[in-house]
């Protein structure tokens, strides 16, 4: 009788410590489940709506249409939960941040003397040359939005209305080829030789227009004020790169200089940067050749500013991933660490010469600021010297450094003015 009272007493025991040992695991379980998924959601991600490559070894990171374990990107229906850049303290970073969607289009170069062909390995290891320079309209499906969502704009689309994005980009025409420029037909080597002309005062009494509009294409942006101003920076436009604001205010403030149109040259490309909800509300309305209904713009008809020489098929809208490559691999401001950080992108003077870079093979820049921009006034249309101004949301500093160290590595030719550093 004892010894049946002690079996059952450590039957008894043994019993409860499975019963234990059972719940404490299923319990550690949970728990660990639960925090992943927490730890998920703080960043405002669904693991199970999207869709994410882990990045190649090379240069090329790239996002297909079909994503992780080849689940095609239409598939996805759920749009992730609402992102606000004011909750990061700096720039988010993500496992996919340096993925970019990659041009089924794109042709290699044929000139044997392009920017392509550098023998520069930390700039090899950097440039995508087939990256996805333009958005179309069937690049946004909720699959795309849930990637881009992680990125504020212009680099994706964070705190944004899928609704109002996606009415804009569906109105975009499809390219009948993504290649922005053609090779010369008069052509000898093959090559793309192009010039991009910036606004800075360096340029201000340089007679280098002839010389730049030997090139074959001219790239302009922003205020490009050539009326008065040919001697210094040519006659010819080929690329029009601009933002709607710039678009806008440039016509408005620089009237009086004389820039009452912006250029319209024959075959002209138009190029817009999607800087954020404004441009796709001016791109809706200018595609549907209408008044801007609401908005920052309301009232306002985008075909107008455009002289009568809008042509859909010449066109272009630069995609967020490109304008985030451009970023990320080249000019990366150390202000992107401060709670500001949604506040800073590079200039549009930059994502032009970037652009070119892409679409050119030699490349021949003028009137970026150099180093030593105290010698000159800000713009090179201004009459008299005024001071350079620094925009906070911009790195200047980095970008003259950027576009010194190409011209140093015979990546591209920089006009250096008066410079004897």
């Amino acid at each position: 009788m004892f010894l049946q009272r002690i079996f059952f007493v450590l039957s008894l025991i043994t019993l409860i410590g499975l019963l234990l040992f059972i719940v404490v695991n299923v319990w550690n379980e949970n728990y660990t489940i639960k925090a992943n998924v927490r730890q998920y959601y703080n960043f405002g991600v669904d693991k199970d709506n999207v869709t994410v490559e882990n990045p190649e070894p090379t240069n090329s990171s790239v996002v297909n249409d079909a994503g992780a374990n080849n689940v095609p990107l239409e598939t996805q229906s759920t749009l992730v939960p609402f992102m606000d850049k004011h909750n990061f303290t700096a720039l988010p970073q993500w496992k996919f941040e340096d993925l970019y969607r990659l041009d089924p289009q794109f042709k290699p170069s044929e000139c044997m003397a392009s920017l392509r062909n550098s023998s520069n390995p930390v700039f090899m290891e950097k440039f995508i040359p087939n990256i996805q320079l333009f958005l179309q309209s069937d690049h946004v499906n909720v699959s795309e939005w849930n990637r881009l969502y992680h990125f504020n704009n212009p680099f994706g689309y964070m705190g944004l209305n899928y609704t109002a994005i996606k009415a804009a980009v569906d109105t975009i025409p499809k390219l009948a080829s993504t290649q922005l420029l053609q090779v010369p037909t008069r052509t000898k080597d093959g090559c793309i030789h192009c010039a991009v002309v910036g606004n800075a005062g360096i340029l201000n009494g340089s007679r280098q227009g002839m010389e730049i509009d030997s090139n074959d294409y001219v790239f302009r942006v922003n205020a490009a004020i050539i009326a008065g101003h040919e001697e210094d920076v040519g006659k010819r436009t080929s690329v029009y790169v601009h933002t709607a604001h710039s678009l806008i205010q440039s016509l408005m403030l620089h009237k009086n200089r004389g820039f009452k149109q912006i250029p319209t040259d024959k075959g002209i490309k138009y190029v817009l940067i999607p800087e954020g909800p404004r441009d796709y509300n001016f791109l809706e309305s200018l595609m549907k050749n209408r008044k801007i209904p609401s908005g920052e713009y309301h009232g306002r008809t985008p075909r107008n500013y455009y002289s009568g020489h809008f042509n859909e098929s010449s066109y272009y809208i630069l995609h967020p991933d490109f304008l985030r490559y451009v970023r990320n691999r080249f000019l990366k401001a150390k202000q992107l660490k401060t709670k500001r950080w949604w506040l800073v992108r590079p200039t549009n003077g930059a994502f032009t010469l970037m652009l070119a870079m892409h679409t050119c093979d030699i490349v021949r820049v003028y009137g970026f600021s150099t180093i030593d921009y105290r010698k000159y006034p800000n713009y090179y249309y201004d009459s008299k010297y005024t001071k350079l101004v620094f925009f906070a949301n911009h790195d200047y500093s980095l970008e003259m450094k950027t576009w010194r160290k190409f011209h140093e590595d015979k990546l591209i030719w920089l006009y250096l003015g008066k410079s004897d550093i």
